[in-house]
């Protein structure tokens, strides 16, 4: 069953309940008025007739059609036709009757003569061949006893039908409105959930066309509609942009596979071309025999050299906890650059004035990130470098400056992808996955990355990392 029909029939149930208690309160409280009224007169008249001289009970009503006026000293000659009066004793016999009663006796109930004979009056409804009467009962009291009792009855069958056609025209119209409030509640819960309805439009066009660029329109009031329809954009907005980003993963482990592919294809192209050679009848010379052993080796190196590369970078994009110990920034920055220097005795490496700021990070991986920036600034530049280190809003950084050609502003935005070398780096040993390996190490600290080159200027590398909570605290724990 659909929301909108639910919610139809909720409203029409509820219509329904609301009607029926309308109109059975209606119904009651007419018939309450109806018989109060009724009660009203009867008892006026009994009154009148109670208090009369007992010589003077005289019934002068005349059946069948109206009375004349009533003359002056004819007091009797008020009541309509159908109203019927009897004389009865207290044992019960009649004494009088009116003619329009013929030989018809009217009833009264036990609980009626109990309040009769203690000077009540007592008013019931009784069927009098097979009418229904409202019966007045009074009692006649003379020198303060009950002799007589005076009884009055109507007929109640013109209020009753009366009643039965208010009980008609309210069932009708009670049966009109359902209908009609039925159609009208199915119509405005069309409109109320036209926006949920495109929202299932929607979605149902997002899963077959997968176009998570579409939006559900919606121009009513900020309602829960609205915000239904707001929320369900907001959340095709993150959809769309976790859709990019797993097809920019995936594109990137295909090209990744491409890359790797390629860059294994040559050294072991290279070793098996050799061994070939090695194969070869007749054999090889020495001399060329060493040159082709020399050339395996370095194949092989290369090989090793690219599968550690791919196991680090690996291990640094797994997601894996790396330690976070508090690691002060001098002595590492110090190793480093010593490390450096016996990489290259000539080169003029620069690791002065260093501000000893603690970081929150992982000593081999953060040592494992300055190994790789150091190498790749000596590749780059036949010049000095320069390592710097500076403290602001709670991180330390550390700047590797070189004084290289520096990178094209088309290139930059790229040295951190996976085998991407520019075309000045070619020519120079490397398989472009230093720097993406970096960055997968500084950022499982917590900490980021960046480069800035200017053509002919070199290029500066900056990694920052979040200081050590204990040096937060204590803002003089900086040694120099």
């Amino acid at each position: 069953m659909s929301i909108r029909l639910r919610l139809t029939l909720l409203y029409t149930a509820i219509l329904v309940l609301t009607l029926t208690a309308f109109s059975a309160t209606l119904y009651g409280t007419q018939l309450q008025s109806i018989l109060a009224s009724e009660r009203r007169m009867l008892a006026g008249i009994t009154q009148r007739f109670a208090e009369r001289p007992p010589d003077d009970h005289a019934f002068e009503e005349r059946p069948f059609f109206p009375l004349p006026p009533r003359e002056e000293g004819d007091p009797d000659r008020r009541f309509g036709v159908n109203v019927y009066m009897q004389l009865i004793s207290l044992e019960g016999q009649v004494i009088h009757r009116s003619e329009n009663l013929e030989e018809v006796n009217l009833p009264l109930s036990d609980a009626g003569w109990r309040a009769v004979r203690t000077g009540e009056p007592w008013a019931e409804t009784a069927s009098v061949e097979g009418e229904r009467m409202l019966i007045y009962s009074a009692p006649v009291v003379v020198e303060g006893q009950v002799t007589q009792v005076v009884q009055v009855a109507r007929s109640l069958a013109d209020q009753y039908q009366y009643l039965s056609t208010m009980g008609r025209n309210l069932l009708v119209g009670s049966g009109l409105a359902t209908v009609i409030a039925f159609g009208a509640g199915w119509v405005l819960s069309g409109v109320v959930l036209r926006p949920v309805n495109r929202i299932t439009q929607t979605a149902q066009a997002i899963g077959i066309e997968r176009d998570f660029g579409r939006r559900v329109d919606y121009a009513g009031p900020n309602d829960e509609i609205g915000q239904l329809a707001t929320t369900f954009n907001r959340m095709l907005t993150q959809l769309q942009a976790a859709y990019q980003q797993v097809e920019r993963s995936l594109q990137q482990q295909r090209q990744f596979v491409a890359d790797v592919s390629h860059e294994l294809r040559t050294p072991l192209t290279t070793i098996r071309g050799n061994l070939a050679l090695l194969r070869r009848k007749p054999a090889v010379g020495a001399e060329e025999e060493t040159d082709i052993l020399e050339d395996m080796a370095g194949e092989s190196d290369r090989l090793i050299r690219l599968v550690n590369d791919l196991l680090a970078l690996a291990h640094a994009e797994s997601g894996r906890q790396l330690q976070s110990e508090m690691v002060w920034v001098k002595p590492l920055v110090e190793d480093v650059c010593r490390q450096a220097r016996l990489l290259d005795p000539e080169r003029t490496i620069t690791c002065t004035d260093l501000i000893d700021v603690a970081v929150a990070g992982d000593r081999d991986a953060l040592k494992q990130v300055l190994l790789i920036l150091m190498d790749n600034a000596l590749k780059h530049t036949d010049g000095a470098v320069a390592v710097s280190t500076a403290v602001a809003d709670e991180r330390a950084a550390i700047g590797i400056r070189d004084s290289g050609p520096g990178i094209d502003p088309e290139v930059l935005p790229y040295v951190f992808e996976r085998f991407y070398r520019g075309d000045e780096a070619r020519s120079r040993p490397g398989i472009g996955l230093g720097l993406p390996i970096a960055r997968a190490l500084v950022e499982a600290q917590d900490g980021t990355i960046s480069i800035e080159s200017q053509v002919g200027h070199g290029s500066i590398i900056t990694v920052t990392l979040p200081q050590a909570p204990a040096q937060r605290e204590d803002s003089g724990a900086v040694r120099r």
